[in-house]
């Protein structure tokens, strides 16, 4: 027993002993958590929440259950084939008279719409001109409109019938659910989304292109100035964060438009006899948002480049390298690391700019923001918004992966 308890209470003991002690937590890091604690309840509260809760309705299906409650409950008992009974076109009838009184009438109009074009007019006729349930329901409602009596109608009542729904995201991929459950695409006329994305990444990715052919030797410029000029230049690589996006990109329509700064600068020299394209277009867009976010290409770049010792290029040289192979071999892959961020930060910003493309581009210019804009404020639809906003969000979550790894990849190259 002796040897036991002295084995117990022995050097190695104790080791173990400390080693699965937990750590104290001291009057500092209490502090600190304090501090930081109103912050962290801000961001949950006035961002991840509200997030969260527009992000769900993409997937949210309330209007129709909530307006048509009797109906969506019988439909459930109906076959599928012909038309439903009478007792279920008197229960429509009935809760579209509630849906209209309770102001709900709008909302239904609006989310039919997005299953079949035009079923907003349907209900918002059917539901003014039921004030109460007739007495041959079926006869009044088809009397109303005849696609009453078309079982597709009633077929695609009983598909979105569930608290979930699909529709949204399938809608924002230019698709949709046939009554018969099978996804088809939508027809050509009403084909817009996939091209809006598109467009998007295709303007993104050529503003960050340009970007990056502009902020890379700029940035060289600047890391290699005496530091008597390295101040000033500063100034002007970030002056343009001291004017608005609107004022920036409102002005660009002085300068670009057919009787701006531009067209009749060139008109006085002669070199030109009319007006250049320059503004409602694609170029102008690719200008102004190239404008606006070129200093978010330079500075990430400028602070990989002044990590750069500057003695290993006179090194590379004196080891026979020429300009050209000592800065391909030697420079470049040390800014990878301010290549990626730069290019991530502009992409990034670019795929959600919605006030300059609306300023200074026409209409085949707008990006996906433009319609998720208006979607939320205009037409309230906040359930294709939320899906639009949604693919969005992963598109930028999967570019934030491949340019992160690329970044790591040049920095582990070196």
């Amino acid at each position: 027993m002796a040897l036991e308890r002295a084995l117990a209470t022995g050097p190695s003991a104790s080791r173990e002993r400390a080693a699965f002690r937990l750590p104290r937590i001291g009057r500092s890091q209490f502090a600190a958590a304090g501090l930081l604690a109103p912050a962290v309840f801000a961001t949950i509260v006035c961002l991840v929440i509200p997030l969260v809760m527009f992000l769900v309705r993409g997937v949210s299906n309330s209007e129709i259950v909530t307006a048509l409650p009797t109906t969506i409950q019988s439909l459930q008992n109906w076959d599928g084939q012909n038309l439903p009974p009478d007792e279920t076109f008197a229960r429509l009838a009935e809760d579209l008279s509630v849906a209209r009184t309770s102001g709900k009438l709008g909302e239904l109009g609006r989310r039919m719409n997005i299953m079949v074009p035009g079923f907003r007019t349907l209900v918002m006729k059917t539901g003014t001109q039921m004030q109460t349930v007739p007495a041959e329901p079926r006869t009044a409602l088809i009397e109303i409109d005849k696609r009453w009596g078309e079982p597709e109608v009633w077929q695609l009542l009983r598909q979105e019938s569930g608290r979930w729904t699909d529709s949204y995201f399938l809608a924002s991929i230019d698709l949709k659910r046939t009554p018969g459950g099978d996804i088809v695409q939508v027809s050509p006329d009403q084909k817009i989304f996939v091209g809006l994305f598109v467009r998007t990444f295709a303007i993104s990715i050529s503003v960050t292109v340009i970007c990056l052919l502009i902020g890379y030797p700029a940035a060289y410029v600047l890391a290699s100035a005496s530091p008597k000029w390295v101040g000033l230049l500063l100034l002007l690589v970030l002056l343009p964060f001291w004017t608005s996006t609107l004022v920036r990109s409102t002005a660009w329509i002085v300068l670009l438009q057919n009787e701006g700064l531009i067209n009749r600068t060139l008109r006085a020299l002669g070199i030109i006899d009319g007006s250049l394209p320059l503004f409602a277009n694609r170029f102008a867009v690719l200008v102004a948002m190239t404008h606006v976010l070129l200093p978010y290409m330079i500075m990430p770049i400028y602070a990989a480049m002044k990590a750069v010792p500057a003695d290993q290029m006179r090194a590379a040289g004196s080891l026979g390298a020429t300009p050209p192979r000592a800065f391909r071999r030697v420079y470049l892959p040390q800014t990878h690391a301010g290549v990626a961020a730069g290019s991530l930060l502009v992409f990034i910003l670019a795929l959600g700019y919605y006030v300059t493309p609306a300023i200074v581009g026409g209409p085949g210019d707008q990006m996906i923001s433009y319609f998720i804009a208006l979607f939320t404020n205009e037409s309230l639809n906040w359930g294709l918004a939320s899906a639009l906003g949604t693919l969005l969000l992963l598109a930028t979550t999967l570019f934030y992966v491949v340019f992160s790894r690329f970044g790591r990849s040049g920095a582990g190259a070196h």
